[in-house]
């Protein structure tokens, strides 16, 4: 039990207090009792985690709300014993307690994070977070898409009603296996891989070697019905192989004939091929394969989206995903990478790719929005600060900056190109060497003004 609570601003109570209940925050009195707000930390834990503030009371009718916290830190403990009994202490939840000199208690403030397993309240019962609800997962298919969204089950392991020869006699199977494994059957690869299981093709079999997947199961889709968006909608079918390559090649004609006004006229847009490849083959490749729905790629004048259906699997969240690994087609992630050229050739680290390829153009990192049934990719053609600026940036923060850091913050490779950008800023007297460091350890620092 902490001996101390946090001390809130003005700003930072009303900006709490003024918090709007949703996906990632609730807002509860203290005298809902720790078992049904064990509600919502199923919820949180089940969806995307969230936040759980627990002292401030609302008015039922005009919705006014109050600051009303707990006596002591001791009046909290039901709770905090309650939330431990489902969630693990600092794994699975941790917690601080909020005060303001003016207001009266203390604020208990839960942080939940998403969690690899399905975590029940204390009734017994499996709760899920959509919008500012937590809803019950009472069906037993909603329980299964749980199961699957958790990474627990996985669809791709699925038998489809499909004929056999669809996957071990198509055109895309016997290239694949000519290229790959010449000495091999393709019927009993096949089943050695479980890409067929009881003498009927999985799903992972269908969309990796039927010539025609979508006529069986799923389209993989470039497309948009909003009026600024560039061209006509398109469909692109075939093997999740054939797709990949043909959605980016695609995309890459389409962005390569937009014209954007900027300060020498009419400007041809660019993107780096990585990140719409590795994007693209992400959506694909980790998408859930039970919605009946496509991957959208949307290419507009000043950025791409790609939405592929389902959550964010497991405990991958927006803030984790390029540290964390979490394969929820993990037969298909694998086979895939069997194929000549694959495109998962770096198998677990495309996104760092992507996110490194933008900033190597100077763009902004792309932004991941999970929703309640897709996660979509915004790629902005936004312009980074200059180099210099960055610069400038960080040593208002820090009192010095090495090469092999200035390089890391701006996402130029070159070590001599950075030297180009200290002696650009150097000349303009707004940098200096720093004293005694030569070599390897060389830094620079702001300029010491000399007094008039």
């Amino acid at each position: 039990m902490p001996t101390e609570a946090s001390v809130l601003s003005d700003e930072q109570r009303d900006r709490i207090v003024a918090l709007d209940e949703g996906h990632f925050a609730d807002l509860k009195a203290k005298e809902i009792g720790p078992a049904k707000l064990s509600k919502a930390i199923s919820a949180f834990a089940n969806a995307d985690g969230g936040e759980l503030y627990i002292g401030i009371a609302e008015e039922r009718h005009t919705k006014i709300r109050h600051w009303r916290g707990f006596s002591d830190f001791e009046a909290a403990n039901d709770h905090i014993r309650v939330f431990s009994e489902i969630l693990p202490l600092g794994e699975g939840f941790s917690y601080e307690f909020l005060s303001h000199p003016s207001e009266i208690g203390l604020v208990l403030q839960v942080s939940v994070r998403k969690t690899r397993t399905i975590v029940t309240a204390t009734d017994g019962e499996p709760y899920i977070r959509r919008g500012a609800q937590s809803l019950h997962v009472s069906s037993a298919a909603a329980l299964e898409q749980l199961r699957r969204n958790k990474g627990i089950t996985s669809f791709e392991t699925e038998t489809v009603a499909a004929r056999l020869d669809e996957v071990t006699n198509s055109a895309t199977v016997i290239e694949f296996m000519l290229a790959v494994i010449p000495t091999a059957e393709p019927v009993a690869w096949l089943r050695k891989q479980q890409a067929i299981i009881d003498d009927k093709p999985t799903v992972a079999g269908v969309v990796l070697f039927a010539d025609e997947p979508q006529a069986r199961y799923a389209t993989s889709q470039a497309a948009g019905t909003r009026e600024t968006l560039v061209g006509d909608p398109a469909t692109i079918e075939g093997c999740v192989y054939a797709v990949i390559q043909r959605a980016v090649e695609h995309t890459q004609a389409i962005i390569s004939e937009i014209r954007r006004l900027g300060p020498a006229g009419l400007e041809q847009i660019e993107y780096p091929t990585e990140t719409l490849h590795e994007i693209i083959t992400n959506a694909v490749l980790h998408r859930d394969y039970s919605l009946m729905d496509d991957v959208h790629v949307r290419i507009f004048d000043n950025r791409v989206e790609v939405e592929s259906p389902g959550t964010l699997p497991a405990h991958i969240t927006a803030a984790n995903i390029l540290t964390e690994r979490f394969a929820r087609n993990g037969m298909i992630v694998r086979l895939i990478n069997k194929f000549p050229n694959p495109p998962n050739k770096d198998v677990g680290e495309g996104l760092n790719t992507a996110f490194a390829a933008m900033r190597r153009l100077r763009l902004r990192d792309p932004e991941i929005e999970p929703r309640a049934n897709s996660v979509v990719v915004h790629i902005r053609h936004d312009r980074l600060a200059s180099a210099e600026d960055m610069v400038m940036e960080y040593l208002g923060n820090h009192p010095s900056i090495s090469n092999q850091i200035a390089r890391e913050l701006t996402g130029i490779p070159s070590e001599n190109s950075m030297k180009d950008v200290f002696y650009r800023l150097r000349d303009r007297e707004l940098i200096e060497r720093v004293p005694g460091r030569d070599g390897p350890r060389a830094a620079w620092r702001r300029k010491t003004l000399t007094p008039a």
